[in-house]
């Protein structure tokens, strides 16, 4: 007789959710992580991550390209060790298709998983990110996933690091920037484009009367419903594993398959 006849459930082990913070502040994780584990389910284990090597934030491409190699060799640890799907904690969605064809869990972007999840609950939305020099990647990403007609990017300039800094004004200069999205872009929802904003976004929507979306809380929510729904990235065509080459150089530790 099973479980389920005996009238009693079976034992599960509980979904594990590596969240990887692609920069090297180690306080900003702390963030992401807090965010992460408010929206995950009560049974699901977040695993936050520090990029062991990188920059200190991700502010353009030039940052983007160094934090990738952290970003992959954490992935690879934490698929190992266990994990169900990776979610990179970056709105550029760092890395996010190389990881994809690395890895076999699922892995999010917190780009994607805000925007589509912002779709669900208004037809017009703006995200308000960080630097201008963010904003064009951002809107390549917005292009890319389907959603230019429906969604305005916007810059609040301000310096990753400086969410972390009382004394920055950066919080005001965020309100001020999705007052002018909803005033202005005809904006119907809000998507943070950081994830150092992670936990604001309840404050947020409660101020301005609107759904404002995090991408780190979205991401986890989808990360679980894949990993429920036993769905993994497809290794057919774009996605498919890393051929085995020699990679030389300081880059011969990435040598498909990662050893981690």
């Amino acid at each position: 007789m099973s479980a389920a006849e005996g009238g009693r459930e079976p034992e599960m082990n509980p979904m594990r959710l590596l969240v990887v913070n692609p920069n090297t502040t180690a306080s900003m994780t702390a963030t992401i992580a807090a965010a992460a584990c408010n929206a995950a389910s009560a049974d699901t284990e977040i695993v936050p991550v520090t990029s062991s090597m990188g920059p200190a934030s991700i502010e353009g491409y030039y940052d983007e390209a160094f934090a990738v190699p952290g970003l992959l060799l954490a992935i690879a640890e934490g698929e190992a060790s266990g994990a169900d799907a990776a979610i990179i904690a970056c709105f550029d969605d760092t890395g996010l298709d190389a990881a994809r064809a690395m890895a076999g869990i699922p892995v999010l972007g917190i780009c994607e998983a805000a925007i589509s999840l912002a779709a669900f609950v208004a037809q017009r939305f703006a995200i308000v990110t960080t630097l201008e020099r963010s904003r064009v990647p951002i809107e390549t990403l917005v292009q890319r996933y389907g959603m230019a007609a429906r969604c305005k990017v916007r810059a609040a300039d301000i310096p990753v690091l400086s969410l972390e800094d009382p004394a920055s004004g950066a919080t005001e200069r965020l309100r001020a920037e999705i007052r002018l999205a909803l005033t202005q872009d005809g904006a119907e929802a809000i998507v943070l484009g950081c994830a150092g904003m992670a936990c604001m976004a309840r404050e947020l929507q409660a101020e301005f009367g609107v759904p404002v979306v995090d991408g780190v809380g979205a991401a986890v929510r989808q990360a679980e419903a894949l990993v429920a729904l036993n769905l993994r990235t497809s290794k057919r065509g774009a996605y498919a594993t890393p051929l085995s080459k020699p990679y030389a150089g300081i880059l011969q530790c990435f040598q498909p398959p990662i050893r981690p």
